[in-house]
């Protein structure tokens, strides 16, 4: 599932990291390997991977650690996908059964922290400490997102800052230390450096928003997950807050017993306060306004091919349907 802007610019270096992917989760465990191959063939768009390429190329690094960083990244990211699954009790993603349904709990776990301790083992090898730094207050901060979500499962009472936070620490987090990895690599000033760092953090902000928007309008043969999944495990996610503020006594008292109580029972009715209260139209609101100031901060990036790629990334995260 490759992001059609991206084309043929990064093809090769995506190959090359796919690579060094496949070279480095090798294991003599067969259970770690065959996990691990479970999760690559399943493929993902590799946008943190891109991300950390094109913040690279955008400073002209061309030397080669921004393949192995981008791996790095994209195995953080595995891991957190494998433990998330575990937690969720997830059984469908990118379109096919996760590793936990097909393997069970206790492997995704393992191998989630076998992929975790191989994405340290390859940072280190980079010889960096800023970047070392970068990457170990990334990994802490996304667990700590991943804390808070928890603790808002199956609560209808945050409020929209406090959702906002989760989406800041659970997935935003990688994009801003993918960008920011880019930019050190390529010898960045401080202000080009926080300028993208910003930008991966606007960025991943507005990819969590339309996410949360296609879990509610999407079709699960573009998403790859069932609609209504956050729904059923009691997230509150922006599209209902939403409709619970501006929902009439009977549409709030739907929403928040469905978050209260998870399921899919009550699915078409928080479907049909969802839609009358426009909460998507305005979920959609919130991360084209996200999407915007990842553009804007771009203006203290030096013009480049990449530049011009990072641009169309900001677009294509709000119009995308995948």
């Amino acid at each position: 599932m490759s992001i059609p802007i991206l084309g043929d610019f990064l093809a090769a270096d995506l190959l090359a990291v796919d690579a060094v992917i496949r070279r480095r989760l090798n294991s003599d465990v067969v259970l770690v390997r065959t996990v691990a191959e479970h999760i690559i063939s399943g493929g993902g768009k590799r946008l943190r991977p891109a991300l950390v390429i094109l913040s690279a190329g955008a400073f002209g690094y061309q030397d080669g650690h921004h393949h192995q960083l981008a791996a790095v990244v994209e195995f953080i990211h595995t891991a957190t996908l494998l433990h998330d699954d575990v937690v969720d009790a997830s059984d469908l993603r990118r379109g096919q059964a996760t590793a936990n349904a097909l393997f069970g709990n206790a492997a995704s776990v393992l191998v989630g922290d076998f992929v975790y301790s191989r994405a340290f083992q390859m940072m280190v090898e980079v010889g960096s400490m800023r970047i070392m730094q970068v990457l170990a207050e990334a990994t802490n901060v996304i667990a700590e997102g991943e804390v808070l979500q928890l603790m808002n499962c199956h609560d209808p009472d945050i409020d929209e800052q406090s959702y906002l936070q989760v989406i800041r620490y659970k997935t935003a987090k990688l994009f801003e230390a993918a960008t920011r990895l880019g930019a050190i690599l390529g010898g960045a000033s401080d202000v080009e450096e926080e300028a993208m760092a910003r930008y991966g953090m606007h960025l991943g902000t507005a990819f969590q928003l339309i996410d949360d928007v296609l879990d509610y309008s999407g079709d699960n043969q573009d998403t790859g997950k069932n609609v209504g999944d956050d729904l059923a495990e009691g997230k509150p996610t922006l599209p209902l807050l939403y409709a619970i503020k501006h929902g009439n006594t009977e549409e709030r008292a739907i929403v928040r017993a469905a978050i209260e109580h998870g399921g899919l029972d009550d699915l078409p009715r928080v479907m049909a306060a969802i839609e009358r209260t426009g909460a998507l139209a305005y979920t959609r609101r919130q991360a084209e306004a996200e999407s915007d100031m990842a553009k804007a901060v771009l203006d203290k990036v030096p013009n480049s091919k990449q530049r011009d790629y990072l641009l169309q990334l900001a677009s294509f995260a709000v119009t995308r349907n995948f």
